[in-house]
């Protein structure tokens, strides 16, 4: 039998981070990965003979600086300039496109003066309100019942924190905080481009509407994160987001962690209320004083541990996560540079969103609620080869797109449905670069249900749950069981179902084994 000080099962790259961080505090750390590879839905894959493709992830804009600093990243190679930093290019059918430049949105430009300035007060106040969210990523949510003093200490600063907004300001950032993204943007912007744009970002990953109550926490939750310091910022990792999971795993592997691939675990081994250790598909245990799960919460007790474990309430509630994905990828390898109407060369390497307006992403959304898929599907799109020519052959090129709205539970089922949504799909693509379809040498479209099997991923949902009011925060993944812990001792969860969500942040996996590092002393 091996013992370790912790394992973690899962080697997505919160796990990763999770390894990492406790390794460095010197723990005795094993990484069990199910897959053959670690990185989960940031793996950098080949998808066609000389093409290679960002999995399901493809744009950075959130890898939280605390993980950068902690482990070291850019000693291990990640690279990260505000050189790299992408433009938002917000598409339209008939005319030219709108851009945001720099950190989403610094400068705009393609519409009227008056816009342009609409826009920078609209960003401005967005920042802020956003900032009011950014202290909670790198830390454990407060426990309302039993608060520390560290945590109310936290609590007392964003009081100052909005305080410090201004009587008006304060007042409006109530207003809006549960607004859905629709109205805010009906009320100070008149530009349908970037009205679509915004009401894209707001409910991308999302089974949500731009008029669905509480569409705008979204968009904050996007503006959130930062990318070199800059909030909003968004890039193409060179080498796709693999050699983001590359820099991740070798600082993993400098602090001492041990990297098992295709290790799937059966059973998390718990006696007496607690966690001992895991047993694989194969049989082997191993066992470890603690065990960090970076895999789907609901997984993970309900599968791994089994509910005879946990109690009733526990087990309702965790059955009850809203984790139904509505995005789909779509990988193409094209002979030639598709050529977006309107789209200058600079722009082509930047993100492309088909989001023509807000009210079309609400129709986009419609026919989800009841188990469709959208005729007109809404996408971001990047040509990621243009930026690094080691993702496809010399002359070809890689489109990378997350594609909405794609039910997970579609009413025909997916074996039918699948070509007639990707055919809905080109022809969007056709409309805003005409003859794309003829240059297609592969084509891969990743429903929700590929995702779930690919990737391990329930419901196909990249965020392991719904990012909404009722599953953020203090709330996630469950009222009562947010910060990292769970009603088994020695059992924690590290994975984007934890605070603060999804994306490529790895603040899950930094905050789970700061809590852990604390609780051991």
């Amino acid at each position: 039998m091996t013992s370790f000080d912790a394992i973690i099962i899962g080697g997505g790259h919160n796990g990763l981070v999770a390894a990492a961080t406790l390794a460095k505090a010197g723990r005795k750390v094993l990484v069990l990965e199910a897959a053959g590879d670690v990185g989960g839905a940031a793996r950098t894959e080949e998808f066609a003979p000389g093409f290679r493709v960002s999995s399901i992830a493809h744009v950075l804009n959130r890898l939280h600086p605390d993980v950068v600093k902690t482990l070291e990243l850019e000693k291990h190679g990640l690279q990260v300039t505000r050189a790299d930093f992408i433009p938002s290019v917000a598409l339209a059918r008939d005319g030219p496109p709108l851009v945001l430049h720099g950190a989403y949105g610094e400068v705009l430009t393609g519409s009227t003066p008056s816009e342009q300035s609409a826009w920078k007060e609209l960003r401005a106040q967005l920042m802020r309100y956003a900032g009011i969210l950014k202290p909670f990523l790198s830390r454990r949510p407060p426990d309302l019942g039993g608060m520390s003093l560290l945590e109310t200490a936290a609590l007392g600063q964003t009081a100052v924190a909005l305080k410090k907004l201004g009587k008006e300001d304060m007042r409006d950032f109530l207003r809006v905080l549960l607004l859905n993204v629709a109205d805010l943007l009906d009320e100070q912007l008149a530009d349908l481009r970037l009205k679509g744009l915004l009401a894209f970002d707001a409910t991308l990953g999302s089974h949500l509407g731009p008029r669905s109550p509480t569409s705008l926490l979204g968009l904050y939750y996007r503006l959130a994160g930062e990318t070199d310091g800059a909030a909003g910022a968004q890039m193409l990792p060179k080498g796709g987001m693999g050699a983001v999971v590359a820099a991740i795993r070798a600082a993993a592997e400098k602090a001492g962690v041990t990297i098992r691939t295709a290790a799937p675990v059966a059973r998390i081994v718990v006696e007496k209320g607690r966690a001992l250790g895991v047993t694989l598909d194969g049989g082997e245990v191993l066992h470890a004083r603690t065990i960090v799960s970076a895999i789907n919460p609901a997984t993970t007790m309900l599968d791994l541990v089994g509910p005879r474990e946990i109690d009733t309430g526990f087990v309702r509630k965790v059955k009850n996560i809203r984790m139904r994905g509505d995005a789909a990828k779509l990988h193409l390898a094209l002979e030639r540079q598709p050529q977006f109407s309107g789209v200058g060369a600079d722009n082509h390497k930047g993100r492309l969103v088909i989001a023509p307006s807000a009210d079309h992403v609400e129709r986009a959304f419609n026919p989800s609620k009841y188990g469709e898929f959208s005729a007109e599907p809404v996408m971001e799109i990047t040509l990621p080869s243009l930026s690094d020519p080691s993702l496809a052959p010399s002359g070809a090129c890689v489109l990378s797109a997350i594609v909405q709205y794609a039910p997970y539970a579609l009413k025909e089922g997916w074996d039918a449905g699948k070509p007639k949504f990707l055919k809905a799909v080109m022809a969007q693509l056709e409309a805003y670069a005409p003859g794309i379809g003829k240059s297609v040498l592969h084509a891969e479209l990743l429903t929700p249900a590929d995702i779930e099997a690919n990737c391990r991923m329930p419901g196909g949902h990249w965020h392991h749950g719904e990012l909404q009011a009722d599953q953020m925060l203090m709330s996630r993944p469950i009222s009562g069981w947010s910060g990292y812990d769970t009603p088994i001792e020695g059992l924690f969860l590290a994975g984007a179902g934890s605070h603060p969500g999804g994306g490529v942040s790895g603040a899950p996996g930094l905050n789970a084994a700061r809590r852990i590092i604390a609780m051991k002393g």
